[in-house]
């Protein structure tokens, strides 16, 4: 399984290493990563450093020659990269936004699309590094099982990222993700705009009142489309009228940078690879994905899901959920094709078709993953 707990040991903060070094426990096959060793006094002479790694980590000079001499693999952070590939933590919104010119968001979408679809072989290591510290992000926040199983019950949205906020379904969508949020869920979104934003928006506003995500909605909607020059002021001003909200998650893409990533994700991780990021969405969103309206991307996504149904990928079978009868029963026959080709399966009964809020989140409730 993608993110079933691993037996490697891996080291990212600096009191869980000077725990770990206290103990005298052996230091071969570790990983220490994102470590400033340059306060820490280490005696690596009496350490075992076979097949030990330092990813990004801050040497002294004198340590590096010790580690160096012992065999140990270096990694230091490559200079010029607007980005970290060693990174230990996902990002937040505020991260993301700050600069002084641009935005390190920006900075960094503009450093990729020079090498878009043809990346010389250091940046595209680079980049893989860094998505593979996104997934062990995902890891410590979701915390999975040795069945592949999360703690957090992750409910996924999908849908149209051309939602204007003034869109009946762009509220809709808020309002689910509101109640599964209320019920206990842990709501993630692309990150982009649209729905995504509708259903982080939703799952900030928990525990708040219906009339308060009305209001927040009221606000967001003089700058309805993300091509709007206020698009990001009018979130930010949602954000300083509600400035204590509940957590949910992005999985947004820098291939898709053009997009705005939505401010209402506590915690967000961006990924390089746009593959890599669907297929991790879908495969941690065990305890279901509700499909809003949407275009081709929704489509696919659609599709990807039901293939990780189908054949029991990610060792469990879980609810697609359609918010939308006239899209995906009328102007589509989406719903009723994924009914014909689950038939006789697991999912056959996880697949439900609604276009109202309280009726998704009872439908989820009841309908829980279900064991490969």
């Amino acid at each position: 399984m993608k993110f079933r707990p691993t037996e490697e040991i891996i080291i990212k903060k600096i009191t869980t290493c000077q725990q770990f070094l206290a103990q005298g426990t052996s230091t071969a096959n570790c990983t220490f990563q994102g470590i400033d060793f340059s306060e820490l006094k280490v005696n690596w002479a009496t350490h075992d450093l076979n097949n030990t790694s330092f990813l990004g980590c801050i040497l002294p000079e004198s340590q590096q020659l010790i580690l160096q001499e012992k065999g140990a693999q270096i990694f230091e952070h490559p200079i010029n990269l607007p980005y970290q590939p060693f990174r230990t933590a996902l990002y937040n919104w505020q991260e993301l936004v700050e600069g002084t010119d641009t935005s390190r968001d920006l900075n960094i979408y503009q450093h990729f699309s020079k090498y878009r679809f043809n990346p010389p072989i250091q940046e595209a290591l680079w980049q893989r590094i860094h998505d593979h510290s996104m997934d062990e992000a995902l890891r410590d926040l979701l915390m999975f099982d040795e069945e592949g199983m999360t703690a957090k019950k992750c409910v996924g949205f999908m849908g149209g990222h051309s939602t204007l906020r003034t869109d009946t379904y762009y509220k809709k969508a808020a309002l689910t993700a509101k109640l599964l949020t209320e019920a206990g869920y842990f709501l993630v979104s692309g990150g982009g705009p649209g729905i995504m934003e509708a259903a982080n928006l939703g799952a900030y506003l928990a525990h708040h009142s219906n009339a308060d995500l009305s209001k927040a909605i009221k606000i967001l909607s003089k700058a309805p489309s993300y091509q709007d020059e206020a698009y990001h002021q009018q979130a930010l001003e949602v954000l300083e009228k509600y400035p204590k909200g509940q957590a949910s998650l992005a999985i947004p893409t820098w291939f898709y940078g053009h997009e705005p990533s939505n401010l209402f994700a506590t915690q967000i991780a961006k990924y390089f690879s746009n593959s890599i990021r669907e297929d991790t969405l879908l495969a941690i969103c065990l305890y279901g994905v509700v499909f809003a309206p949407g275009s081709a991307g929704t489509t696919q996504e659609i599709f990807m899901d039901a293939t990780q149904n189908h054949y029991g990928t990610f060792n469990y079978y879980s609810p697609m959920v359609f918010l939308s009868t006239a899209r995906y029963e009328v102007q589509t026959v989406i719903f009723p094709l994924l009914r014909q080709l689950a038939w006789g399966k697991p999912y056959y009964n996880l697949l439900y078709l609604s276009d109202e809020p309280k009726e998704i989140v009872r439908f989820i409730k009841q309908h829980p993953p279900l064991k490969k």
